[in-house]
């Protein structure tokens, strides 16, 4: 029952916290630096046709993001013709469009026609390997079984990638050989020499940047990798003026402009709104030209995003933290009283905290999404957080009361107080130390966890850590890694403060000379 009320009560919270107006177009974005431009785009052109609109930028992988799309989550994002075919409906014969159109439709998807430039997987070296190993295609690494390859978390997974890459190539290379890592990761492996081997995508900015060598795909295992926009068809009754705008942009992209647009964020730096609108001012006449910002004018929006973030990560920990509390207490306070319910309990608690983050992240969603409630954001973040957070609370309550000295139960009945007057006057005063330390620590933690988050939209720190990641952009990373570690520190300090409050003065750590 406490779990359930706990439920109900964190998703209001949730939605609430989001601060989630009525929002007639949510654009949404996987987590690499083209996609995001790609989908501030069609944000751009939704509001430059009427429409307000939100960009849920670094939502994730394809899965999610479609996922989110079927579901009515999100409305448009931007996606790849072999990615939909092989990974999405998982359909390798849908190579003809209109073929691939009839099948979305029948998810309730619609299609744009190609924006004009292919993002086809690829893999590469750096020329000096190349030479000395005489790569020039996927099928000379057959000659080189123990060649190390350093391959994306995604890559490693998809039908269109090694899975299927491996088997159509008979590559021996085995799992010994594969560092599967961060995509962005795999750029610094392979200059440190940790890896001879990346995938990468045709339109990334490193390949220039570094010089890499492209093997040859001469089997031709990779299908055609057209950018295209998904949107959902409720939009041609909803939005007809924004998917008008947004075909502007078919056929219109090409593949140098593209690597140009993210060299313009991965290498120089610049922001991901301004590169996007100074392409469609300058090509399309939308909107008008934004001149690099000012120093004061890059201090103002710092201080922005880190309110903006502090704020919602602050909520994150915040409700999270609260359910977690109303739950554990009552359930520590049941096993220690009910004693053949410790095991079950504590067990529970155990077996939630080995599942790894993201891991949980991914299981929260079918429960969520059956129940009608929101499986990206807020919502399945703070879901996760609560429940983290339950075992330190849980086992620190239960071991303060059940390590209660026997001597002092005793006085207790033999005062003729009841069960209740027990556990409130004395039995919990007692323990109170032992509980504020468990809810200490797992506030400590929770702010850690909360940047997870940023994986699935749901804001706070982990937007820019996972924004600096994926564009190879430490000082974006450290916007949001130094105010968490800050703020770790804040909330420790804050708990034991309230130890002045909560715990009895006699109970309380005296210092030592």
């Amino acid at each position: 029952m406490h779990a359930s009320f706990s439920l109900v009560w964190l998703t209001i919270v949730a939605a609430f916290a989001a601060g989630e107006e009525s929002r007639p177009i949510v654009v949404a974005s996987k987590a690499f630096t083209e996609s995001a431009i790609l989908g501030e785009m069609a944000a751009l052109l939704a509001r430059e046709s009427g429409h307000p609109a939100r960009h849920r930028e670094q939502l994730g992988n394809s899965g999610i993001v479609w996922r989110s799309l079927v579901a009515g989550e999100i409305d448009v994002y931007p996606e790849y013709t072999g990615t939909i075919a092989r990974d999405l409906l998982k359909n390798e014969r849908l190579l003809d469009h209109q073929a691939m159109r009839q099948e979305l439709a029948q998810r309730g998807i619609g299609m744009t026609e190609p924006l004009g430039f292919e993002n086809a997987y690829v893999l590469a070296t750096l020329p000096e390997v190349a030479h000395r190993l005489r790569l020039e295609s996927i099928s000379d690494l057959r000659n080189h079984p123990t060649l190390q390859l350093g391959l994306g978390n995604e890559f490693t997974n998809r039908r269109d990638g090694w899975p299927g890459l491996k088997a159509h190539y008979d590559l021996p290379q085995t799992s010994e050989q594969i560092a599967a890592m961060e995509h962005s990761l795999t750029y610094h492996a392979l200059r440190n020499g940790a890896v001879q081997v990346i995938d990468t995508y045709g339109t990334d900015a490193q390949i220039q940047k570094l010089g890499l060598r492209l093997l040859d795909d001469d089997q031709n295992f990779f299908p055609e990798y057209a950018a295209v926009f998904l949107y959902r068809l409720e939009l041609n009754e909803e939005a007809p003026q924004f998917l008008q705008a947004l075909r502007r942009l078919e056929g219109n992209i090409t593949a140098e402009q593209m690597q140009s647009l993210n060299a313009a964020v991965e290498v120089d730096h610049d922001n991901v709104p301004r590169v996007a609108q100074n392409f469609l001012h300058e090509n399309f006449a939308v909107g008008q030209y934004a001149p690099p910002p000012t120093l004061r004018e890059k201090l103002q929006a710092l201080a922005q995003r880190l309110w903006r973030y502090t704020w919602q990560h602050l909520v994150l920990v915040a409700a999270s933290l609260t359910a977690a509390i109303a739950v554990a207490v009552p359930l520590g306070v049941l096993a220690a009283k009910r004693p053949r319910t410790a095991q079950p309990i504590l067990s529970m608690a155990e077996v939630i905290q080995t599942i790894p983050g993201l891991a949980l992240l991914v299981l929260l969603m079918p429960p969520l999404q059956a129940m009608g409630l929101p499986f990206i954001g807020a919502t399945p973040t703070i879901a996760a957080l609560f429940l983290y957070s339950l075992l330190p609370i849980l086992r620190n309550t239960y071991t303060g009361l059940h390590d209660l000295p026997p001597a002092l139960r005793e006085s207790a009945e033999a005062l003729g107080l009841t069960s209740w007057a027990r556990l409130w006057r004395i039995e919990l005063p007692m323990a109170s130390r032992l509980i504020l330390a468990g809810v200490k620590t797992t506030a400590v933690i929770n702010v850690g966890y909360a940047t997870l988050g940023g994986l699935i939209g749901a804001g706070g720190y982990g937007d820019p850590i996972l924004q600096g990641l994926t564009r190879l952009d430490m000082v974006t990373m450290l916007e949001g890694a130094i105010p968490a570690a800050m703020l770790a520190l804040l909330v420790k300090t804050a708990f034991e403060l309230s130890e002045r409050v909560v715990v009895p003065r006699g109970l309380r750590l005296k210092p030592t000379s």
